[in-house]
């Protein structure tokens, strides 16, 4: 069987295999030995509640390794199967039919049925519910258990890309009934079980027996993920042989591991962007006038150029990378402007703006000194930028979302209304700029639209409009796409195609990569 493309998303009896899954080379994979890497990204607040999981450590570690959603994107941006065998829609995409994996059991020996999907979706929803996955699961009207590996869900309109929803790595299957346990103690039907969690310090986990991918993933026998948000440390980590892979190089020091000649660099182009959101709702920020000239006060090549040193590409204030199907290639690229970003100061009824900018390495490496390089080409349009470094540690709880304007990174989504329904859709717990209201009625309109329209045409000129309405209105700043860069050692093996949909080959180095 074989992964279907968003084209073949509505065809019914599609089954998604999954060899297709691990994204492998058809060459033999050594089955044994010890996968052991060095994290940035973590957090001592980390657990195994797939809600609150924003970075690589708990994502690699939950999604990847311990637990498993509904489907899942393999290598080469297909969608396969994961604990759904397969499944069909309504012609209008309103209703969707998931046929579930039969023989499955979590690490605690429980079976895996409809009961668990129906109470592992019903986590997201509720009025406290602060899960980015919230507004996927929202837009379910109707969970129904046709049988014990048959669930049918009916969605409020009709979405072609349901089924890749289903692969969020906030969405992971728990035995119902025996949720809090499962989060306590990481208890998942994936291919690696728990023997220990340190949050923010230490994983490990060893190969679940008689496991349902069987031989075709989880070519090792265990795994150990350490946490260094240190980005010299997980160099040297490396380069001293402590762990066998790194996420996130240090640019400025990539020489020195093309040197060595035990080491391999992974360079993957997908949808990653490092971003600047402000609170919309928050003065001066709620005034388009003074998104516009931030937006023509940055010089976006010079942050390519001094911070990617030309790992990435110039972005556009929106969202939509090259690795998306609706990707907008031909609209016009905003350039660094003071002149225009004076223009639209005064239109503010402003001479000058004093504000802050929160940054640390933890949003991406050198957020600080793209903040600074910010500082200096923004100074040239009147703009007086304080740049604020904050601690790496609780970042992402203690600034993003709280601070009016802040350093950020975003992997991207493998479609576009994944991408705008978890950041930009208003009221969802992910809108880092609380883009809403009045101010983006026009986008939310077309979103809703471009989500139920099968049109492939008609979705495409829905899409282009969203994204020039975010370069031009949104409360976004956009300015680079940042190539996925990581190293590995040759003793490990890794498939001839690599995920780009998240760091470390989506996530998924514990399933799809083996000792050489």
């Amino acid at each position: 069987m074989y992964g279907i493309s968003r084209r073949g998303l509505l065809q019914s009896g599609v089954a998604a295999g999954v060899l297709a899954a691990t994204g492998l080379p058809l060459r033999a994979q050594t089955r044994g030995g010890k996968l052991t890497a060095g994290l940035g990204g973590a957090n001592t607040s980390d657990s195994w509640d797939a809600r609150t999981h924003s970075d690589i450590f708990m994502i690699a570690s939950c999604h990847g390794a311990v637990f498993d959603c509904l489907t899942e994107v393999a290598a080469d941006g297909s969608l396969v199967g994961e604990l759904a065998e397969s499944w069909e829609a309504s012609a209008d995409a309103k209703t969707w039919t998931f046929n579930l994996r039969s023989g499955v059991t979590f690490h605690n020996g429980k079976s895996f049925g409809a009961d668990d999907v129906i109470e592992s979706l019903q986590m997201h929803v509720g009025e406290d519910s602060k899960s980015a996955a919230k507004p996927i699961v929202e837009a379910i009207t109707e969970m129904n258990k046709l049988s014990d590996t048959q669930v049918e869900f009916v969605l409020a309109a009709g979405n072609a890309d349901f089924p890749y929803l289903m692969s969020d790595y906030h969405i992971v299957m728990y035995p119902a009934g025996q949720i809090e346990e499962a989060i306590a103690q990481g208890i998942g039907t994936g291919l690696y079980k728990v023997e220990t969690f340190d949050p923010g310090v230490r994983m490990t986990a060893s190969r679940y027996a008689d496991h349902y991918k069987g031989d075709s993933a989880g070519f090792f026998d265990e795994i150990e993920y350490i946490a260094i948000n240190d980005n010299t440390a997980r160099m040297n980590a490396l380069m001293t042989g402590q762990v066998d892979t790194i996420n996130r190089i240090d640019f400025k020091t990539e020489s020195l591991l093309r040197a060595n000649p035990a080491l391999r660099i992974q360079e993957v182009t997908g949808n990653q962007h490092y971003s600047m959101p402000m609170l919309t709702d928050v003065s001066p920020y709620n005034d388009v006038n003074v998104r516009k000239a931030l937006k023509y006060g940055i010089n976006r090549q010079e942050l390519v150029d001094k911070i990617l040193l030309g790992h990435g590409a110039v972005g556009n204030d929106t969202p939509i990378g090259p690795a998306n199907q609706y990707y907008h290639a031909e609209m016009e690229q905003l350039e660094y402007d003071p002149d225009q970003a004076k223009f639209y100061l005064q239109q503010a009824g402003l001479d000058s703006l004093d504000i802050e900018f929160s940054a640390s390495n933890a949003a991406f490496e050198g957020a600080v000194d793209a903040g600074q390089l910010f500082q200096s080409s923004a100074a040239a349009a009147g703009i007086n930028i304080n740049v604020i470094q904050e601690p790496s540690d609780g970042y992402w709880s203690n600034v993003w979302l709280n601070k009016p304007f802040c350093a950020c990174y975003w992997s991207g989504r493998a479609t576009e209304d994944w991408m705008f329904a978890t950041a930009y859709e208003e009221g969802v717990p992910w809108n880092d700029s609380q883009w809403g209201s009045d101010d983006s009625a026009r986008f939310q309109e077309l979103l809703l639209s471009a989500r139920a329209e099968l049109d492939t045409d008609k979705r495409q000129e829905q899409y282009f409009e969203m994204q020039q309405i975010l370069r031009d209105e949104g409360g976004v700043l956009i300015p680079m796409f940042a190539n996925y860069v990581q190293a590995v050692n040759n003793r490990i093996m890794s498939p001839d195609t690599v995920g780009n949909l998240w760091q470390m080959d989506n996530a998924r180095m514990a399933e799809r990569w083996s000792v050489a």
